[in-house]
């Protein structure tokens, strides 16, 4: 079975929110929320992660420019937005999607999702990483 394959199965079955496989082994899974997951990748697992296969909940543009910072070779989002299509294409990283949106909304669903208004207009992946941190740093 191939590493995404495996990643979308155990992302439904066991109800993570982000999977990440390479070779076969499952070298990370999460239960959290938003960009976190991903985030931990980037702080504590980027040379494991080259090459690697990831399904998550939600991909929207952050996720997406980290995917390309971590040099995966896939990525599936349940929900994924046009401007993470664009990104993983860029990146020339392989991609699917269950439904594909707009952009990402907010957890209230009132308005953008604070990550992908974040990540607009960035291009580098360093930038925004710095970004997020701020951000986590003022929740």
């Amino acid at each position: 079975m191939k590493d995404i394959e495996i990643a979308k199965e155990l992302l439904q079955k066991e109800d993570y929110t982000l999977v990440v496989v390479k070779s076969g082994e499952i070298l990370f899974t999460s239960r959290d929320k938003g960009i976190k997951p991903m985030y931990r990748l980037v702080k504590d697992m980027k040379e494991i992660s080259i090459g690697a296969s990831i399904a998550d909940k939600v991909i929207g543009r952050g996720a997406a420019l980290l995917s390309g910072y971590l040099r995966v070779k896939e990525v599936y989002g349940e929900v994924m937005s046009k401007e993470a299509v664009e990104v993983l294409e860029k990146d020339s990283i392989d991609y699917s999607f269950l439904t594909l949106c707009d952009y990402i909304k907010n957890r209230d669903r009132t308005g953008l999702c604070p990550i992908e208004s974040l990540s607009l207009n960035k291009t580098d992946p360093i930038i925004f990483i710095e970004e997020v941190e701020e951000f986590f740093k003022s929740k």
